[in-house]
């Protein structure tokens, strides 16, 4: 079989259109064999970096869990071109084309196909491209592989999502000050949990590429060149630490191929499903090597790829002056990376963690507290609303992670009146557009805006800012949570909290809504009837209250 280059390499080892090129496919295969291939699914994640387009291929067992099978790689020079002239030059995406193109016999050996089983991912460097949409188009129109631009918030959560199983497993490192690092090309993601709580997020426009494309105008030696590139370092560190205070017993845990790269020079066996730790006097020497030597000596030495080689000393670096700054004397490294992070959200179904979910919750009611709103009826509209959406799954069809979205709308959908109650439920969705929440993209950030812009007053019209960019599913969307939203609202009219369950019962030409416990509604069925309407629109059935029972 011909093949791209996996992790480590830096060419074709043959030509990948070679038409003599023969498939993994072997008809003759075992029953036996076929049975294993019923059980499992092999899908494929495809990540559009910087300085290169990774695939990983896995198969996903029916337990929901994954397996890598194979790992290729490609160097490409998006990020030098996008952070420079803010655009991909005409040679460059035609170059990704061909590389995905290459991926894609690789793709058909192993018999993976189908949008269902192909994710395609590109971050910073296309992301801040002006000619996004022209790229992704392109490769749309020569392979058929849909591009999806990852923004911050969606990095932030697989970053979470594969450092929360290591710290769920050791009490001890779950309580302490856990500073999670990855340098990236384009940019540095930077967490800080304690306790399982998202206590800071943000991604920094601080990569190893930025950094090398800032040294290229200067003739500097290569002491003067560090000096330059830790001048840079030292200052988005200051900004950073006017938000994280210095304390003890803070860890720095450290996410991406190049910590990764130091942490295997330094450690005889490391086991991948478990943290490194390499020491910070061992980090530095190996840091000062990358640096001094030059690309053709580091690959030759390290048998890394060019691609590594051309960005691991200021990747290292980054790392090592946070540690420094944070007196941190070891630094632990996760094998996690953004493309397993992904095949874990296609094995689990698209669902998000019960861990995930909370931090999302604990971000909006923060930004509740900061607009002042009414905690205890937003928590217990958002749990009314939860029930409901769980209860009313043979009406709304919607997977689970729209519960989440409906919860945190039903948590915010009152913080417009603390800029005016006139139009409030407009600012609402304002205030939540312009507001970061943690590990919610802006499009499910303006999912949750609708949602809550929507909880009374007028349908959802087409020419409503913001719902009539939403293509067709997403407005279905809107409208299903909107509904359910107005009668979880209505259900706590009084704003006693005194409904506290609820059981729906689905007659031939209506939905009953009973509320044991309470046998005068009458409150709560008067505010349904003012804002009850939507749900007979979107549902096609008339809702009712009825008490008692």
């Amino acid at each position: 079989m011909n093949e791209l280059p996996r992790e480590g390499a830096d060419h074709l080892r043959a030509p990948l259109d070679d038409p003599s090129a023969g498939s993994l496919t072997d008809p003759g295969a075992s029953e036996s064999a076929e049975r294993k291939e019923s059980a499992v699914r092999s899908v494929a994640v495809i990540d559009i970096g910087a300085s290169s387009i990774r695939m990983s291929v896995a198969e996903i067992t029916p337990d929901g869990k994954f397996r890598t099978l194979d790992t290729l790689v490609q160097a490409v020079d998006l990020g030098r071109e996008a952070f420079d002239t803010r655009r991909i030059s005409r040679a460059t995406i035609e170059r990704s084309v061909n590389i995905l193109r290459r991926f894609q016999r690789v793709l058909k050996e192993y018999g993976i196909r189908g949008s269902a089983n192909i994710r395609v991912v590109a971050t910073s460097a296309v992301r801040e491209a002006i000619n996004r949409l022209a790229f992704s188009d392109r490769v749309y129109i020569a392979t058929g592989l849909i591009v999806e631009v990852i923004d911050e918030a969606e990095v932030n959560r697989v970053t979470f999502m594969g450092v929360n199983p290591h710290l769920e497993h050791d009490p001890s490192l779950r309580a302490a000050r856990s500073i999670v690092v990855e340098v990236g090309g384009g940019s540095t993601e930077l967490l800080v949990l304690r306790d399982g709580n998202m206590l800071f997020s943000d991604t920094l426009r601080l990569g190893s590429l930025r950094l090398l494309q800032s040294l290229e105008p200067v003739n500097a030696s290569v002491g003067r060149r560090r000096q330059l590139m830790e001048y840079q370092i030292a200052r988005v560190i200051d900004e950073v630490a006017e938000l994280i205070p210095e304390e003890s017993e803070t860890q720095l845990i450290a996410i991406g191929g190049d910590i990764r790269f130091a942490a295997r020079c330094m450690l005889e066996h490391w086991e991948p499903d478990t943290l490194a730790e390499i020491q910070i006097a061992q980090l530095e020497a190996l840091t000062a090597e990358a640096i001094r030597l030059d690309e053709d000596a580091l690959v030759k030495k390290y048998a890394i790829s060019y691609i590594e080689a051309s960005t691991v000393g200021p990747a290292l670096l980054v790392y090592l002056m946070l540690a420094k700054h944070f007196s941190i004397e070891r630094i632990l490294v996760s094998d996690s990376n953004l493309r397993e992070g992904l095949l874990y959200e296609m094995a689990v179904g698209g669902s998000w963690t019960e861990a995930f979910r909370k931090q999302i919750i604990r971000s909006a009611l923060t930004l509740g507290r900061r607009c002042d709103f009414d905690e205890e009826h937003a928590l217990h509209v958002a749990n009314l609303a939860t029930e409901l959406f769980g209860q009313l799954r043979r009406e709304h069809h919607l997977p689970d992670r729209y519960e989440v979205i409906l919860h945190v709308a039903a948590i915010l959908y009152q913080i417009g009146s603390f800029i005016n109650t006139r139009s409030s439920h407009k600012h609402a969705m304002y205030i939540i557009r312009n507001s970061e929440l943690f590990g919610l993209s802006r499009n499910n950030l303006l999912l949750v805006g609708l949602v809550a812009r929507y909880h009374r007053r007028a349908s959802p019209q087409p020419t409503h800012e913001g719902y009539a960019m939403l293509p067709r599913e997403d407005r279905v969307v809107v409208s299903k949570l909107a509904a359910i939203l107005r009668v979880a609202i209505a259900l706590d009219e009084t704003r006693s909290g005194r409904v506290s369950q609820v059981r729906c019962v689905r007659e031939p030409k209506r939905l009953i809504i009973e509320t044991p416990g309470i046998d005068d509604v009458s409150i709560e069925q008067l505010g349904l009837r003012q804002n009850g309407g939507l749900f007979l629109e979107v549902f096609g059935i008339q809702v009712m209250f009825r008490g008692g029972r």
